[in-house]
């Protein structure tokens, strides 16, 4: 029951973060447990995961890896096999970018955190701009279904290194 409340109160703070309502307990968690399946990081079955489409597959249109760009730095995300939708949109294959930035994958039964390394665009963008410090930067993207959950398999982009002058 800790577990529980713990993982929806992270829940109701990213959906806050993305400005959309907040589903209920109900809503959000399983009648019962199921073992936790065998991939990427750690990874909790305490949420229902969303189906990815085979042969889905996420990237960078820009900037390329290895990039030496300056600020703010503008960001296109691509996507083929999937829809990009609105975060809250419960649609079969599809689901919204999240951007990791200078991190690791999160665990990938657990909404996606939303915090300066990982920022969520629950608005179905496709591209941004952001401001980096100078330096070089890890660059990678994460899609997430409409609550914020890695699919199954998850959809990740390969990590790209760019420079901010």
């Amino acid at each position: 029951m800790i577990l529980r409340l713990i993982i929806l109160s992270s829940l109701l703070s990213i959906l806050m973060a993305c400005g959309e309502k907040a589903p209920t307990e109900a809503q959000t968690m399983p009648q019962e447990e199921s073992a936790a399946e065998p991939e990427g990081p750690a990874v909790s079955a305490a949420l229902p995961r969303s189906e990815s489409a085979p042969g889905a597959r996420v990237f960078f249109i820009t900037p390329a890896d290895g990039a030496t760009v300056g600020n703010p730095v503008s960001i296109e995300f691509g996507i083929e096999g999937m829809d990009v939708v609105k975060a809250g949109t419960d649609q079969a294959h599809s689901g919204h970018h999240h951007l990791l930035i200078d991190t690791g994958l999160p665990e990938f039964g657990l909404p996606i955190p939303a915090d300066e390394h990982h920022v969520h665009f629950g608005d179905g963008s496709t591209a941004t701009e952001i401001t980096l410090q100078p330096g070089a930067h890890t660059l990678q993207m994460l899609l997430g279904d409409h609550l914020h959950i890695p699919h199954n398999p998850p959809l990740v982009s390969e990590v790209i290194t760019i420079t901010v002058e």
